[in-house]
This record gives C-alpha cells, sequence and structure tokens, in this order.
C-alpha cells in the first residue's frame, strides 16, 4: 500500500487553495510526475550549540543514478558530521550528494541521510530545497516536511488518548490480592492463533474487544492495542512461543489468520478507534542472530530464512492492516540484550526495511518500532554508563554488557529509531518501549554504583536488571512492573506501554500436553543450565508456571511486590 500520491495531491490542493491559483487534475498514469521532488527536513535533537537533523528525499521525476541535494541556511549552523551522504557547505550554501552505495534514486523512491551541525542564536529549518537543481515542494506547515496524512491518521496515535482496558485481563488482576491497585491499566490484546479472533473457551473475540473500546471511548479519542502474533514457524529460536502454523503455512497466515482481522478493523463501525497493531514480536531479530554459522543458530530459524515467510507474512500483514485508514502498524523490534551489538544492528534495519517493502507494503504502512515487548530489559540504568572506566576497563568490557553498545531499553530505541530513518523508514516514526515488567524495583533494588573494585562488581553492583543473563527471558525472577503506561515520555517514543499483560506466563515450567503448538522450553525451567543464547547461565525462572498466555498468580504478584516506580 502506498499513499505518496494522495499526500502530495493534498498538499498541492492546500497551496492552490492558500494562493488562489488553479489546479489541475493529475491523470491517474501520471502519478506524483507533477511534484518533481518532496523533501523531509526534521531536527530531531537540538541542545544549545548543536543538533541532529535527518533528511528523506523522494523523487518523482526520472530515475537517477546519482544525486545531489541542496539548500541554504539563514543563519549560522555549520555541519559538522554526517552519514549517508556526502555533505559540504561553503557559507550557508549546502550540498549533499550521493555515496557510492544510494547514487540509485528510482522513480518514487526515497533516500534517508543525517548530519549533526553547531550553530547559535535561532535554528531555522531552510525554507527551500532543490534535488539536482529541480525545486522540491514544501507543505503548507511552515516547514518542510510529509504532507497531511490522507488517511486523518495523526502522529501519535497516543497523544491526547485514553487507552483501552481489556476487561478480561481487568478482572484477572482485581481478583488477586492487592491487584486493584492496576487493574485499571491498559494492556495489550494478544490475538496469538486462529480461534482467537472469535474468542477461545467462550472468551472474547475481536469484535467483542471493539465493541467494548466503542464503550470506553466516549466522546474522546481511545487507542486499541492488538498484538499480531502467528507466523508460520512462529519464534524459531524459543519452544515456549511456538505457534499453530507450520513453517510453509504462509497461505493459511494470510487467508485464515490477516485477512479476518483486516476485514474486522475495516468496519466503518470502528472506524473512530485508534487501533494500534503490535505486528509480529519475536520474528524478524531472529534471522538476524540466530541464522547460519553462529553459535545461537536453530535449524527452525535457519528454515525461516531460506523460505522467507517470515519476510513475506510480516510485509502481508503490514500491506493488509495498513490499508485501514485507523491502524498504526508497529513493528516489532527486539530489545538492546538482542540486537544492541554492532553484528546485529544496522543488519537489523536493513532487515526490517525489506520485509516493511515485501508483499505490496511500503514504509508508509509503518507507524513506528516497539522494542521489549514481553521482555525484562530495565528501561534506564542510572548507576553506570558505556563511558565509564573502572579498574582500567570499559564498562563494554564487563561480562554483563559484554561489548553492547547500549545498557537499556530507552537509549536503544531512540539510538534504533534513527537507524531506521537512515535506512528509509519516514522520519517521523515513533517507538513503543514494553514496560510492564522491567521495573526491577523492590528491597533489591541498587541505591547507587556498585564497588570499583573491577569493572564486573562496579556494573553488577549497580545494575538495576538483575538477571544472571540478558539472553534470560521467561519468567524472571525478580522481575517487577516498569512505568505505568503514558504517552509521549521521551523524544522519539510515543509511549511507554503495557504491551504484555502482567500476569500472563512466558511458557510452562515443565513439558505441558497442549493443543496450541506450543513446546516446552528448558529456558522456562528454573533447573536449566543454558545455552549459547545465554551464555550456558541458568535460566532464573520462576517455578510451577503454566503455558505462555496462562495466568500466572505468583508472578503477578511479584512483579507487583517489585514494581518500580513503586505501588502505592
Amino acid at each position: 500500500m502506498s499513499r505518496t500520491r494522495t499526500a502530495m495531491l493534498a498538499t498541492l490542493a492546500l497551496v492552490a487553495a492558500a494562493s488562489g491559483t488553479a489546479l489541475a487534475a493529475v491523470p491517474d498514469d501520471v502519478g506524483t510526475a507533477a511534484v518533481p521532488c518532496t523533501v523531509d527536513y526534521k531536527v530531531q535533537n537540538q541542545w544549545g550549540t548543536g543538533f541532529t537533523a535527518a533528511v528523506t528525499v523522494t523523487n518523482n521525476g526520472a530515475a537517477k543514478s546519482s544525486w545531489a541535494v541542496k539548500w541554504s541556511y539563514a543563519g549560522n549552523q555549520q555541519i559538522t558530521n554526517g552519514w549517508n551522504a556526502k555533505l559540504s557547505q561553503s557559507g550557508t550554501a549546502v550540498t549533499a550528494a550521493n555515496e557510492s552505495y544510494n547514487g540509485t534514486l528510482g522513480t518514487g523512491g526515497s533516500v534517508s541521510f543525517g548530519f549533526n551541525a553547531s550553530y547559535s542564536g535561532t535554528n531555522a529549518i531552510p525554507a527551500t530545497f532543490t534535488l539536482d537543481g529541480v525545486t522540491c515542494n514544501v507543505d503548507g506547515g511552515g516547514g518542510p516536511g510529509p504532507g497531511p496524512d490522507p488517511t486523518g491518521r495523526v502522529d501519535n496515535p497516543y497523544a491526547g488518548a485514553k487507552v483501552y482496558v481489556n476487561p478480561e485481563w481487568a478482572a484477572k488482576a482485581a481478583a488477586e490480592p492487592g491487584g486493584s491497585r492496576i487493574s485499571n491499566q491498559p494492556t495489550g490484546v494478544w490475538l496469538d492463533r486462529i480461534a482467537a479472533i472469535n474468542g477461545v473457551n467462550g472468551g472474547m473475540g475481536l469484535r467483542d474487544h471493539l465493541d467494548e473500546a466503542l464503550t470506553q471511548k466516549g466522546s474522546g479519542e481511545l487507542v486499541v492495542q492488538l498484538v499480531i502474533y502467528n507466523l508460520p514457524g512462529r519464534d524459531c529460536a524459543a519452544l515456549a512461543s511456538n505457534g499453530e502454523l507450520g513453517p510453509t503455512e504462509i497461505g493459511r497466515y494470510k487467508t485464515e489468520y490477516i485477512d479476518p482481522i483486516a476485514a474486522i478493523l475495516a468496519d466503518p463501525k470502528y472506524a473512530g478507534l485508534r487501533i494500534v497493531t503490535t505486528v509480529e514480536i519475536d520474528s524478524l531479530p531472529n534471522l538476524v542472530t540466530n541464522t547460519g554459522s553462529r553459535p545461537t543458530a536453530t535449524p527452525q530459524c535457519d528454515v525461516m530464512k531460506a523460505n522467507g515467510n517470515y519476510i513475506k507474512g510480516v510485509g502481508y500483514a503490514l500491506s493488509e492492516l495498513g490499508d485501514v485508514p485507523n491502524v498504526y502498524n508497529y513493528v516489532d523490534a527486539g530489545h538492546h540484550g538482542w540486537i544492541g551489538w554492532d553484528d546485529n544492528f544496522a543488519s537489523s534495519a536493513q532487515l526490517f526495511k525489506e520485509a516493511a517493502t515485501a508483499e505490496g507494503a511500503t514504509v508508509d504502512d509503518v507507524q513506528g518500532f516497539i522494542t521489549n515487548t514481553a521482555n525484562y530489559s530495565a528501561l534506564k540504568e542510572n548507576n553506570f554508563t558505556l563511558n565509564d572506566n573502572v579498574a582500567g576497563k570499559s564498562v563494554r568490557e564487563s561480562k554483563w554488557v559484554d561489548w553492547n553498545r547500549y545498557v537499556d531499553e530507552l537509549s536503544f530505541a531512540q539510538a534504533f529509531r534513527n537507524q531506521l530513518v537512515s535506512v528509509g523508514f519516514n522520519s517521523n516514526i515513533g517507538m513503543l518501549i514494553d514496560t510492564s515488567r522491567n521495573g526491577w524495583g523492590g528491597t533489591a533494588r541498587p541505591a547507587g554504583p556498585g564497588a570499583t573494585t573491577s569493572v564486573d562488581t562496579y556494573v553488577d553492583g549497580g545494575r538495576y536488571d538483575r538477571r544472571i543473563h540478558i539472553g534470560n527471558w521467561c519468567n524472571q525472577a525478580g522481575a517487577g512492573l516498569g512505568e505505568r503506561p503514558q504517552a509521549s515520555p521521551a523524544a522519539g517514543i510515543d509511549a511507554y506501554v503495557w504491551m504484555k499483560p502482567p500476569g500472563e506466563s512466558d511458557g510452562s515450567s515443565t513439558a505441558i500436553p497442549n493443543d496450541e503448538g506450543k513446546g516446552f522450553d528448558r529456558m522456562c525451567d528454573p533447573t536449566y543450565t543454558g545455552n549459547p543464547r545465554n551464555g550456558n547461565n541458568m535460566s532464573g525462572a520462576l517455578p510451577n508456571a503454566p503455558l505462555s498466555g496462562q495466568w500466572f498468580s505468583a508472578q503477578f504478584q511479584q512483579l507487583m511486590q517489585n514494581a518500580y516506580p513503586p505501588l502505592p
């Protein structure tokens, strides 16, 4: 699906109306050729003496094998360094030319680059941009950027909106001692098998949830959070969350799962809801980290990489769900303890771009990305940074950080957002962070840095995240509720969310026969001594856990006890 042409025509119409000029109709076969190029220039971060900017250029003219974008500043801005373009500056005039690897710019194609710059006084956005000498259009909002979304989507669906409280989860939470303190919090609705669309064992189906959402909405805005989670060969590196569809059943995924969901969401009855979808957690990152010759590789993930059904499935979901004007797609992006290393960071962004342009999808179908879904990575580690050195060693050399570029989820999500924009995603994408179980409070929460005896005592003594290893993911002992759901909590972050409903198990501690396709994963067994994906450490899992998705009272009580911020 692509909304580019419509957006450009809408922009032209607004300009024509404002200026009193006539606007000729543009026939379908001309497309956006009447607008030769568009530029989206965004200041992503600004401080007293400098700023970071991201620029996306779309070419609506003839295909190019090289390109150069030019603009001039009104002030004293001076570019200091950049990426994905050869940047030069003479006085106020700036030229950004292609690198050797991104010179091809087809008709309708886009390229993104960015830079850091210094300034003093004001930092006005340049008024005019050219692509190879041709002036590009700007929107009517006072600066270059994307035109108004013709679907009526807002930039951040969570801004100014309530979020749907799932009455089924709320009832379970309220039935727990002390649970009424959080039973009114919004959580994700998981569509983790075909039967969930119509409801399982007499429970609520998708239409039931949407009807209830209309009741909760009242006269204001309301977000409904859905988890799309049923890919063929799902979660190829974790047996506990395997699904009902085999590795080759991409046809069933499309016709029996995505198509019915899209049809329900497209019902005009629900057009007033803001429907947020978390698209296929724990899938695409596996193709980067758990395939090929890597020690963490699994045969199941090699199969999914070879057959391409993760890419096809995610692309199809984005395309079909993105056709519904009030749907906001957020693609799962793992977490910092999965793709924060140099080997995984850039390659994951490229893979996500491949999926977002497969099966008829375009980057316009992606509102943003979500990190830490159903995981435990701390939001912000305050007691150490990557720049710290202890006993002659960098924090990156500690066993816990293990050369990762990030130590917490907020810094990772903000940096990964920039990486995603650099590979071609829209510059206004936002990030979600699942904070449902990453609080790590309680009496064991460190009050300050660890001892400086060694870099390991310093990090281990000060870190909030108390997992044995950052690769541990199942029903973790010591975890607590994290930040309560909230909109726009930090730069580039659309919301903190509880996409994983607290109290729902990650997987069973022992093998339990079931008809949901869920296997027994030793990572959920508290006696398990590990594998390469968790550094051959103990699993850190709680005992006596039920199947994934089922209610786990002991875990719920622990999450409340160790909540941070603490519960009243």
